[in-house]
């Protein structure tokens, strides 16, 4: 092969770039050489940094800094508000590439089998999460009527959508909220937050800096219950082995025994409560029910049969990502993935030929944005073994120019890496006109108009 390799990625988050980097970094990057074309269904790049990080998180979104120095790079070209499979579809893809990597991460939530799930008042956190980072694809209004609010899940999301609850509009004022979201939480009635999660202190997966950082609010008391301070063998021997658990139970058993202050939002953080049912009343949320549960000396926990109804009018489940199904990939129900080995897509008890994956898509939506490199590293050596023994099809049309033409065909209106800079400029001038580092545009024709799509 004399020209250079060809290689589409669906997806561009972190995900995806981290594979267009392990790809440049390769040996084969420099001879033959290696073309790079980005799909993003959304207008901008960045994925779950733009569009699933809150907005009072500037130091995660820092990353984009990191992933900026990628797509600068001239091997690489970003195709926006491109679908698959609706714009481009697989066979399209592998007709002008080499390889084909699926990094369409996990923006659904996952299904919380319970009573009273489909009340009014009860909501999936990644659906608010969408709302209040300005996705185009969520309505542009949140009812924000509910003064007590119960938060389902002990990981960074819960806290996330705890935190944005709790906080004040004018606290997240200077970030890059747009508009929508700044008048929709000024209207916000919460004043008080209870998460709840069915395990203990030393099971909790926030982040120590995550955790912490609740407590930063003028606006928000953190409150723990001494009673929930509690561990077992297990949880002991996974604070010895955990540096991170641990130091999230030392915040915890620190909150648990101050006196609770005055600051006028008052944010709860319950464990040992697992939600059997959410109770309601002329089909809207007036209460939640959960179960005592203890520890049963591994680690995980039981039930008591001793049941609390919470007074809330609003539950956010944050029980994890789910994944949208691909299609012509095969897809695994129960996880939420592409089955796959090593990132080789299994179809049956074969390899698809040329498809890879990485990411959420691939592992399912656990661990921390800079977890995904060594995904991305996996599967890009996988895609570099298939390539070197000859087991990558050649693509009829593999000219760049050919995608060009085919998106023009079929009227795809796509933004380009060039399109980013204009939007990123646009968004960073609407929020200096304010005195504030940045505005997000919302509409999708807005971000379209601003990329000079």
């Amino acid at each position: 092969m004399t020209r250079p390799v060809r290689v589409a990625i669906v997806g561009a988050g972190p995900a995806g770039i981290y594979a267009a980097d392990a790809l440049l970094k390769s040996e084969v990057c420099q001879d033959p050489g290696v073309s790079i074309d980005l799909f993003e269904r959304m207008p901008a790049p960045f994925g779950l940094i733009r569009y699933g990080v809150a907005p009072d998180h500037p130091r995660i979104k820092g990353i984009v800094k990191a992933l900026h120095q990628v797509l600068d790079k001239p091997q690489i070209r970003l195709f926006g508000n491109v679908s698959y499979p609706n714009d481009i579809d697989l066979d399209d893809l592998r007709s002008f590439y080499d390889a084909v990597i699926f990094s369409t991460g996990a923006e659904a939530d996952r299904a919380l089998d319970i009573p009273g799930i489909e009340l009014d008042g009860s909501y999936g956190a990644a659906e608010f999460v969408s709302w209040y980072d300005g996705h185009p694809e969520v309505p542009r209004t949140w009812p924000l009527t509910a003064e007590k609010v119960a938060v389902l899940g002990v990981g960074n999301v819960a806290l996330d959508v705890a935190r944005v609850l709790a906080k004040t509009a004018d606290e997240l004022l200077p970030t890059e909220i747009p508009d929508n979201v700044y008048q929709g939480l000024k209207a916000n009635k919460a004043l008080e937050v209870h998460v709840f999660g069915r395990r203990g202190p030393a099971q909790a997966k926030f982040s120590p800096m995550e955790l912490r950082e609740l407590d930063h609010s003028p606006n928000i008391e953190v409150i723990v219950n001494p009673e929930d301070i509690d561990y077992d063998e297990g949880s002991i021997a996974t604070r010895r082995e955990n540096k991170q658990a641990n130091m999230v139970a030392q915040t915890l058993e620190n909150w648990a025994i101050r006196d609770v202050g005055d600051r006028p939002h008052k944010l709860f953080l319950h464990f040992f409560e697992s939600p059997v049912e959410i109770l309601g009343e002329d089909g809207k949320v007036t209460a939640l029910r959960t179960e005592r549960t203890e520890l049963d000396g591994t680690g995980n926990v039981r039930g008591t049969g001793k049941f609390t109804d919470w007074e809330i009018q609003s539950v956010y489940r944050a029980v994890g990502y789910y994944s949208e199904e691909l299609p012509k990939l095969p897809f695994d129900v129960a996880s939420g993935t592409v089955p796959h080995e090593a990132g080789r897509v299994i179809s049956g008890d074969e390899h698809m030929a040329s498809v890879y994956v990485t990411g959420w898509i691939k592992r399912g939506p656990i661990g921390l944005i800079g977890h995904t490199k060594g995904d991305a590293n996996e599967t890009v050596a996988c895609l570099l073994e298939d390539r070197a023994a000859g087991r990558l099809p050649e693509p009829t049309t593999p000219a760049p120019e050919a995608v060009e033409a085919f998106l023009e065909s079929r009227n795809v209106r796509y933004t380009t890496w060039e399109g980013w800079h204009k939007l990123d400029a646009h968004e960073q001038a609407l929020g200096a006109a304010q005195g504030r580092e940045r505005i997000k545009v919302v509409e999708r024709e807005g971000m379209l108009d601003a990329s000079g799509a």
